[in-house]
């Protein structure tokens, strides 16, 4: 797959030639994104800096629990895109990453009534083989909802 420099010149490069940031820069400025798990819970990319992203979504009613509130999972998802996310932006042109440990701590419950939540990831560490990585979800009161940490496993280029 070959897409256009950032730079806005003729030439083409190709997603492995970028860094973390720029693919994520790239794939949320496409007017047709390919699926993924943000577009499912519709979550919004807000800002993406060198280890530091913020991204949001709106607690919709069939994200509820069984008891009617935003299901965890949704934190939980939200979380570990933001700290993965925020992970990625660090990492130099063909490294990737995956989860190897997620910790989710719930403070709140948040009603499904179309209020936007706010993920914030940042990173703790980057090695060459692990990363480690912060984040909390907040509401638009700027309430904490939830907060975690997870590990990552650090994919280099062969």
């Amino acid at each position: 797959m070959t897409e256009q420099a950032a730079a806005g010149t003729s030439d083409q490069i190709s997603i492995g030639e970028m860094t973390g940031l720029e693919v994520l820069r790239y794939m949320t400025g496409l007017p047709e994104r390919p699926p993924n798990i943000a577009q499912l819970v519709g979550m919004e990319v807000e800002s993406l800096e060198e280890g530091h992203v913020r991204f949001s979504l709106n607690a919709r009613p069939d994200m509820t629990n069984p008891i009617g509130s935003l299901h965890g999972g949704i934190c939980a998802t939200l979380l570990d895109s933001v700290m993965g996310c925020a992970v990625h932006t660090t990492l130099g042109a063909g490294v990737g990453y995956g989860t190897l440990e997620l910790k989710v701590n719930y403070i709140r419950s948040v009603p499904t009534d179309g209020r936007r939540i706010i993920g914030y990831g940042k990173t703790i560490h980057v090695g060459r083989r692990t990363a480690t990585a912060e984040g909390e979800i907040r509401d638009e009161r700027d309430k904490l909802i939830a907060h975690g940490t997870t590990t990552c496993i650090i994919h280099q280029p062969d």
